[in-house]
């Protein structure tokens, strides 16, 4: 519980009060974490942990939620069980989410808009079925793909690395070498 009750820190000044309470309790029960109060987060598996994470995002009451790759290093199952409670979120409780996600199907399945950089420089967007699209996973991701188009949005099957690019004469390069002590 106090994980999420981080969250309201910023709503907090000289302790916590009753609406801090109710909106945590009411964030884990709504995200079926109450069974968790008590243990703790090292406790917890990769997809609980995320779980709890987001809940203590939704516990500030955010009008935007930002959330950087909440998928990362969790098997299919929570993988899964994230992106739709985020989507659950989203949709009931009319919330912006911006999220930062590598796993191309899950963007294509879940977003309704992807933006897609490369080199730090917004390379395509739009919805997932205009922006994943073959040429721009093989400009963006240096990756041969295919995509099939099913009900639940387009999926993408990587096939090969592209041919590798020509590496750049000595003259062409702005760093040669950095070293130290």
């Amino acid at each position: 519980m106090e994980t999420v009750l981080m969250g309201r820190k910023p709503h907090i000044s000289w302790g916590v009060g009753k609406r801090d309470l109710k909106i945590v309790n009411s964030v884990l029960v709504r995200m079926g974490l109450t069974q968790f109060v008590e243990r703790y987060l090292y406790e917890l598996s990769g997809g609980e942990r995320q779980k709890v994470l987001i809940a203590r995002a939704l516990a500030q009451e955010p009008e935007v939620l930002l959330l950087d790759e909440p998928t990362s290093n969790l098997d299919v199952r929570h993988q899964l069980e994230v992106m739709e409670l985020v989507q659950g979120i989203a949709l009931q409780q009319k919330k912006c989410v911006l999220m930062v996600v590598h796993d191309l199907n899950l963007a294509a399945r879940y977003a309704d808009k992807i933006l897609m950089l490369k080199d730090g420089e917004v390379f395509a967007a739009g919805t997932p079925q205009d922006v994943l699209v073959p040429k721009n996973i093989k400009a963006v991701y240096g990756v041969e793909s295919m995509i099939i188009n099913t009900e639940l949005g387009p999926y993408v099957i990587t096939i090969k690395p592209s041919a590798p690019q020509k590496e750049p004469a000595a003259s062409e390069l702005k760093v040669a070498a950095v070293a130290g002590s």
